[in-house]
């Protein structure tokens, strides 16, 4: 089985973190577009994307870290590649 390649991978982390189908997930997902993505449930977000590309985000990128689409460009700042 090939590997995933990073754009699988975020997606899958919103997946686990938000305990929703990966094809609810695109560029348009947005924190409060979905009762699943709340206050709480992205904190599990942060972690699977923390563990899922392991890196540390910092409270700024946590904070700023709103939608799918930016959440892809955050971690272009930690050297993830898409």
């Amino acid at each position: 089985m090939p590997a995933l390649d990073n754009e699988q991978k975020l997606r899958q982390a919103f997946s686990l973190g938000l305990n929703l189908p990966e094809s609810e997930i695109n560029d348009n997902f947005q924190y409060g577009s979905s009762a699943q993505w709340d206050s709480i449930s992205h904190m599990a977000l942060v972690a699977a994307i923390d563990s899922t590309f392991d890196i540390m985000l910092d409270t700024d990128d946590l904070i700023d870290m709103s939608s799918y689409g930016k959440a892809r460009g955050i971690l272009t700042k930690y050297g993830v590649q898409f």
